[in-house]
């Protein structure tokens, strides 16, 4: 018998299904002979037990329940297809109370993917954002692959910016010593960027063997509530003054940091990798500006189960990153005076951009006809053993059921490079001014 379907809003519909008597009595024939296949009876061999010996022993509710688990899940997904429903999580079924004359039948209420039909996601304006290194960039991180190939040399002279000293220390607020505030025969870069504001300002012109009193002051907010705004004094011994001695920038230099035989060869290999370092950061500022555009443009449903799905995630990763943190759950909650409840509102409002973006990028491929070929599988794997320095059989292995996954992340971003190439790319000086 064919299923009834009853819309109850976008997100979720009604199916009423049907069971015919003869299914029924089938399906209690077939789930009789697996329960008594195991079935111990006293003066019965296991499978020849008889069905009113077993009804007796085991009560015929046994068996209902059996043929009904076996039998209702075929019909639900009959029914689905019936009516090309796309569920996106487990139905609520219950079996209705039975009616004289009528069929048994079971109630789903199922939750689905939300006809959506896209628009506005053609032409829209998005800031222009570049997609190559300039040579400056590659310049600049020849450079720093020289710092970093450098070698250390004494220097006879006051400390300056970018030196590597050793030094002792011994910090203290209002006169007293605090935790991590003091070291011993430490090394460090001469970088300002290293250290609090006005530590490394008051080292710069001292000389190996001389010690003074630095001032500086903790930033707020800082890494250590207790420490935040607060200002220190650090009493600064200076042991020895290093300087780097660069290597020259020539081939002998290109074969010592790489695998490239020349000075061209490295410059080529730095560009190559800078380029797609740059253009992976463009496109993900421009597809940000332009799904955030795309779905303030479009109303997308959202399936509360999706919602509540993308918060227990979102819940999920900030746990894992407090615990790499060493603070439990509980102790984060106290010191952000909030309950689980409160956290888990605060991130609704995420989880509903996410689920609603989610949803309209698989409208607009749907739309548009986007679908991962195999090549594109083959590439995305090829691409996952390169990054992960793994065989492909083993990046295969490793994937197993989320195969689906990495298929619709190929969809998302086939879809998305589309619309950027659609997109009305503006100078940053015209938007800023707009």
């Amino acid at each position: 018998m064919p299923s009834t379907l009853k819309p109850l809003d976008p997100t979720q519909v009604e199916l009423e299904i049907s069971i015919s008597p003869e299914e029924f009595d089938a399906a209690q024939d077939a789930a009789f002979r697996t329960l008594s296949r195991n079935a111990k009876v006293p003066g019965f061999r296991p499978g020849k037990v008889p069905r009113k010996v077993f009804e007796n022993t085991y009560g015929t509710s046994r068996i209902v329940e059996r043929a009904l688990d076996d039998l209702v899940p075929a019909k639900y997904a009959a029914a689905v297809e019936e009516h090309k429903l796309e569920p996106v999580a487990r139905p609520q079924m219950e079996l209705l109370p039975e009616s004289e004359g009528q069929p048994m039948r079971v109630k789903a209420i199922v939750p689905i993917r939300p006809a959506i039909e896209p628009h506005d996601y053609e032409g829209v304006e998005i800031t222009e954002v570049p997609e190559a290194a300039t040579e400056d960039d590659v310049e600049r991180t020849l450079e720093q692959m020289r710092r970093d190939a450098a070698t250390l040399v004494p220097a006879d002279r006051p400390v300056q910016l970018g030196d590597v000293v050793t030094i002792d220390f011994a910090g203290s607020i209002d006169g007293e010593p605090f935790e991590g505030g003091t070291a011993q025969g430490q090394e460090a870069e001469m970088t300002e960027s290293n250290f609090v504001p006005g530590f490394v300002e008051g080292i710069l012109g001292m000389r190996a063997g001389e010690t003074k009193d630095v001032a500086a002051a903790f930033p707020d907010p800082y890494a250590n509530p207790e420490l935040a705004g607060k200002a220190a004094v650090f009493t600064v011994t200076v042991h020895d003054v290093k300087e780097r001695e660069l290597p020259p920038l020539d081939d002998e230099f290109a074969t010592r940091v790489s695998t490239s035989q020349t000075l061209e060869d490295l410059r080529a290999d730095v560009k190559r990798r800078l380029d797609e370092t740059v253009k992976g950061n463009a496109r993900r500022r421009m597809s940000s500006e332009l799904l955030d555009k795309i779905v303030a443009l479009n109303v997308v449903p959202l399936p509360a189960v999706l919602v509540e799905r993308e918060i227990d995630s979102l819940i999920a990763d900030m746990q894992q990153y407090i615990a790499r943190a060493g603070i439990g759950w509980d102790d984060y909650l106290a010191q952000a005076g909030k309950t689980a409840d409160e956290v888990r509102e605060g991130y609704r409002g995420e989880a509903e951009r996410r689920v609603k973006t989610t949803l309209l990028v698989e409208a607009i491929a749907k739309k548009e006809g986007i679908a991962a070929t195999q090549a594109d599988v083959e590439a995305e794997l090829d691409a996952l053993a390169a990054q992960y320095g793994q065989p492909r059989a083993r990046i295969i292995e490793a994937l197993q059921s989320n195969v689906g996954a990495l298929v619709d992340g190929i969809v998302r971003t086939k879809t998305i490079e589309r619309m950027i190439e659609q997109a009305k790319r503006v100078p940053a000086t015209e938007t800023a001014s707009a």
